[in-house]
């Protein structure tokens, strides 16, 4: 299944930088406003030790590691729902994506300016905050006129849903962001399609200077209170650091200055793990002698479902699941000596994927 983040905030926060940091496209960064005035677009392969177990047991030709998309998106400023400098387009590319990674400026720096001037990431969450509520109300009151009209002439489906579209429109005439609205499922079918701005998953990325990178700082802890209420993530990065790390060309290299920094990990792996829990991601494999292969499904799905972002005929044809879990792989070496040892499981249509699953897939159309 194709994912894709798309990377927003106002200009001058990071977002280009960040970006190069994550692609091998590389976006223009500079310090002035709307460098980027199509969005890039990079795929991004998903680090996954796993992949490296499964490969050292089976030797296959080629190792193909689950990926995840981002999209740089052009700055935005007040007045974008309107249309004011490159709004139209943002709000275009934005609708796309599954996830938003909110980037949001909490360093100093008096050599990159501020598109206002000042460094404040509680006013400038605000004002993408409004100007994405903005469009969405505008989206939200069309349905509403189109929809108030059936409800008029009796027609008892469109006045449960006027109803629950007028729940929306109250939220974001108080400013408060769609996802923020308690609906059930059923119900929140009402504004599918309108595919709301502010009804995405977001994760909030602080961009820190190189001090501030282990511990924050007082912009950071700003930030947390602010979202504390929304059911986001906040992932504390420095792009600055990270884009050296990503000139890097080998592991030891990047291990190394990762070391340097006293850091465990990258901001990417960091990013990238937020998004798959924001998401309710996992992961399963496919594993043979061509190749070992993982692949990105929703938590939750059944055996089928997940046959299906192979190969929709695996989904059509579906007979059954053979199941190895990594450990036994570990431990009986080879396929044979799992089966021998009776640690292959054949599972049906109703069996739920679990993270890590290795898979064969039975089907016949």
């Amino acid at each position: 299944m194709g994912l894709k983040c798309g990377i927003v905030g106002l200009p001058n926060v990071g977002k280009s930088t960040l970006f190069n940091a994550l692609s091998n496209n590389k976006a223009e960064a500079a310090n002035f406003p709307f460098c980027t005035i199509e969005p890039n677009v990079g795929v991004i392969s998903v680090p996954d030790e796993r992949l490296n177990i499964l490969s050292g047991l089976v030797t296959p030709q080629k190792v193909i590691p689950t990926s995840f998309e981002f999209v740089d998106i052009a700055g935005l400023v007040k007045g974008a729902s309107k249309g004011e400098g490159l709004g139209n387009q943002f709000l275009a590319n934005i609708r796309e994506v599954d996830a938003i990674a909110h980037v949001v400026r909490c360093f100093e720096n008096d050599n990159i300016i501020h598109v206002d001037g000042r460094v404040n990431p509680v006013a400038d969450k605000e004002i993408i905050d409004t100007e994405l509520q903005l469009k969405d109300l505008e989206s939200v009151e069309k349905k509403i006129s189109k929809v108030e009209r059936a409800a008029k002439s009796g027609d008892v489906k469109a006045r449960k849903e006027l109803a629950v579209i007028q729940l929306f429109r109250d939220a974001l005439l108080a400013g408060k962001n769609a996802r923020t609205v308690r609906t059930d499922a059923d119900d929140r079918k009402a504004i599918e399609d309108l595919q709301l701005l502010t009804d995405k998953p977001v994760i909030y990325v602080a961009n820190v200077e190189e001090e501030s990178v282990h511990t924050g700082n007082k912009h950071v802890d700003a930030l947390k209170n602010l979202v504390k209420n929304e059911g986001a993530e906040v992932v504390m990065v420095c792009a600055a650091i990270e884009a050296q790390i990503a000139e890097l060309e080998s592991k030891e290299d990047r291990d190394a200055f990762l070391a340097e920094y006293g850091l465990k990990e990258s901001g990417l792996y960091k990013l990238i793990r937020a998004a798959y829990h924001l998401l309710d991601l996992i992961t399963f494999f496919t594993a043979g002698v061509q190749e070992v292969r993982a692949w990105t499904i929703h938590r939750g799905w059944k055996a089928p479902q997940a046959a299906g972002v192979i190969h929709t005929d695996f989904e059509k044809g579906f007979i059954r699941a053979e199941v190895i879990k990594i450990p036994d792989y570990q431990k009986y070496k080879a396929e044979v000596a799992i089966k021998e040892a009776g640690r292959l499981a054949v599972e049906g249509k109703d069996y739920v994927v679990q993270d890590g699953d290795v898979m064969h897939f039975r089907f016949n159309v």
